[in-house]
């Protein structure tokens, strides 16, 4: 029987196993996946950055109060823009722009995103309202309105006039006719206070830029006399063009030395106790702003002039006329003599009988 020879072993020579890699350590595991976390948190916060509010088409009007970032996001929340209030704080801390948010009242428009709306209040584009101030109301009056209106902060309304005068930087300054009639558009929440501070300022240089521009006719010798002539000016008549005219006539009987005998500086005189109807006895009644018994200009202006105003005041038109009627509807007759004067003053009688 023939033996088979086992088969013969072949020795591969130059081998090596290959070594096993090492695993990466576990500071350098953390900081992969650290990464990563990072990664999709970042990009978690751009997309809730960028994703749109369900807003109404008209907007969504929010106020916002003083307060940290924190509390600003869950003031947000609680007026209906949004649902999370972690996500905006966070956003606004990545952002930068926690810092910056300013108080107010603010309106979003449809469309709008958590990084608009935090960009909005960072520049502080907060809700406008206009106060328009009219020409020929007295101070009180406006203090009356500024009252009513909700959209301002009140913190004047302990403050008589000289206090107030005084916080304005003009202490012993009556307050009558040193703030300019306008409109003046502040934020929603802006304190009374900020708005007669502008109408202030406002009137000072309304009344530098008229003063300076004078004209020889004017009689007036200071700025503050031609504030207190606008203002009776301003009283006397509503239509534009007359206006220089009733500086000329006020300025003519000042050079003679003439009474002014203007009525509504004898309206103001009486103040609270005018009921309307001006009698004879009120012409006679002494007060220090009644020209029918004083010379001259009373002591201070007697409503707010406006601009137009003081332009008639330091550029009265060139008239020989000293006295005048009102004729109805804002109108009146000049005249240059007390006999002129008179007819037309019958004249008016007739036609009103």
């Amino acid at each position: 029987m023939t033996r088979r020879k086992p088969p013969s072993r072949r020795v591969v020579t130059g081998y090596r196993p290959a070594p096993m890699r090492p695993s990466p350590p576990l500071w350098h595991r953390l900081l992969v996946m650290g990464g990563l976390l990072g990664l999709l948190a970042a990009a978690s916060l751009l997309y809730y950055a960028n994703g749109r509010y369900e807003l109404p088409a008209e907007g969504l009007t929010v106020d916002v109060q003083h307060g940290g970032v924190r509390a600003v996001a869950e003031q947000l929340v609680s007026q209906g823009l949004g649902s999370n209030d972690t996500a905006f704080w966070v956003l606004a801390r990545a952002s930068g722009l926690a810092s910056s948010i300013k108080a107010g009242r603010y309106r979003f428009a449809e469309g709008s995103t958590p990084y608009s709306v935090l960009e909005q209040m960072a520049r502080g584009e907060t809700v406008k309202v206009s106060i328009t101030l009219v020409e020929g109301l007295r101070f009180s009056q406006w203090r009356a309105q500024l009252a009513t209106e909700s959209a301002l902060r009140h913190e004047t309304a302990g403050l008589d006039e000289a206090q107030l005068m005084n916080e304005l930087g003009a202490p012993g300054v009556a307050a009558e006719g040193q703030f300019l009639p306008d409109t003046y558009v502040v934020s929603y929440g802006t304190a009374d206070r900020v708005v007669l501070r502008m109408a202030y300022r406002a009137m000072q240089q309304a009344l530098t830029d008229a003063w300076t521009r004078r004209s020889s006719l004017a009689a007036v010798q200071t700025s503050q006399e031609a504030l207190v002539l606008a203002s009776i000016v301003e009283k006397e008549t509503g239509a534009a063009d007359e206006r220089p005219l009733i500086a000329g006539v006020f300025g003519n009987r000042l050079r003679r030395g003439m009474l002014l005998q203007t009525d509504p500086t004898v309206i103001y005189g009486l103040g609270d106790t005018f009921n309307g109807n001006l009698t004879r006895a009120d012409l006679t009644r002494d007060t220090p702003w009644n020209t029918y018994t004083r010379a001259g200009l009373p002591p201070t202006p007697i409503a707010m002039p406006g601009r137009a105003a003081l332009l008639a005041a330091t550029q009265p038109a060139k008239t020989e006329a000293l006295y005048f009627v009102a004729t109805g509807g804002g109108r009146h007759v000049f005249s240059e003599s007390l006999a002129q004067h008179n007819v037309a003053v019958q004249q008016l009688v007739r036609r009103t009988r």
